[in-house]
């Protein structure tokens, strides 16, 4: 199977506008990337006291002060495109209910024709918790029932849901998923917690950063807790032209880095490497965003080659 790359979409920055959305879009599908990419956060809290995505500090990169939301950029985007997937990686479950998120995520597969990759984690910021009245010390737990209670409401009418936290009555909730029998699931969860919430619930996993020797063995344990019947869990890597605050994983050298975890993903049999733009410092207008998928086309033949000569090198 041969690597697909996917890209982050223009979401950050006061300068990501409809033009940078669309052309990129555009651009990208034409040039044969596989996959396009939104992420979910609220608002930048100054005084933010939250953890920043697990590296150890405080500072949450200037680009947040602006985030377009997250599904509107995908229904967006899927009318802007014919054929490439279009992803979320991730949207925080905690900002979220079960029916509505249900609605939207069915609304954009069935309008997209059965594009979506619906990925979804346990985010970490407090504030925007928040904000939509949620302990953040239940965020895992919480996730865990929200993804059942969604696949519950893309299943055959009526659905009925009794947990702890959400409560469906007999209802008919509509529209269905094109994809069947639900759009792939996607985590990025990395804890033991996350690794056994993955391995239970979702159909991929999509680490930020990692050893190709951790990486299968984090893999290894999923596959020993996959319930009976499941296919395995897929693989999908992320790759950071720039990494948002530190050098943390791999990846965050520019083109070179994202060129090294290119072999990380063939290493490991990961389906797609998804890279991500929106923290690279060359980003800093529409019209930079409009070029980008033409400068990082060569990536698509890097894959290809790295691809031909693992192959070659495996061949007896």
């Amino acid at each position: 199977m041969s690597l697909r790359i996917g890209l982050s979409l223009p979401q950050l920055g006061e300068h990501v506008d409809t033009v940078a959305v669309r052309e990129f879009a555009v651009a990208a599908e034409e040039l044969g990337f596989a996959s396009l990419w939104v992420q979910e956060h609220l608002f930048y809290p100054e005084a933010n006291e939250s953890v920043y995505g697990g590296r150890h500090t405080t500072s949450v990169h200037p680009a947040y002060r602006s985030v377009f939301g997250a599904t509107e950029l995908m229904a967006f985007v899927a009318a802007c495109t014919r054929t490439v997937s279009i992803g979320s990686s991730i949207l925080v479950a905690g900002y979220h209910r079960p029916v509505e998120l249900a609605q939207r995520l069915a609304t954009l597969d069935v309008l997209s024709g059965g594009r979506l990759v619906a990925g979804l984690g346990a985010g970490w910021s407090d504030e925007e918790h928040a904000q939509m009245d949620v302990d953040p010390r239940t965020r895992g737990r919480r996730m865990s029932e929200l993804v059942e209670a969604v696949r519950a409401c893309w299943g055959p009418d009526p659905v009925q849901f009794d947990g702890d936290f959400f409560t469906i009555p007999r209802s008919a909730v509509r529209p269905k998923p094109v994809q069947t029998p639900h759009p792939p699931l996607l985590s990025g969860l990395r804890s033991a917690a996350g690794l056994t919430r993955t391995a239970a619930l979702f159909d991929i996993w999509n680490p930020s950063s990692g050893t190709p020797e951790a990486l299968l063995d984090q893999l290894d344990t999923m596959a020993g807790m996959r319930p009976e019947g499941m296919s395995p869990v897929r693989l999908f890597l992320r790759s950071y032209l720039q990494r948002p605050t530190d050098a943390v994983g791999s990846g965050g050298q520019g083109i070179t880095g994202v060129e090294n975890d290119i072999r990380t993903a063939l290493v490991t049999g990961a389906e797609q490497l998804i890279v991500e733009l929106n923290f690279w410092d060359e980003m800093r207008s529409s019209a930079d965003w409009v070029a980008a998928p033409s400068r990082l086309a060569p990536l698509l033949e890097k894959a290809d080659e790295l691809s031909a000569q693992l192959a070659t090198a495996d061949a007896p």
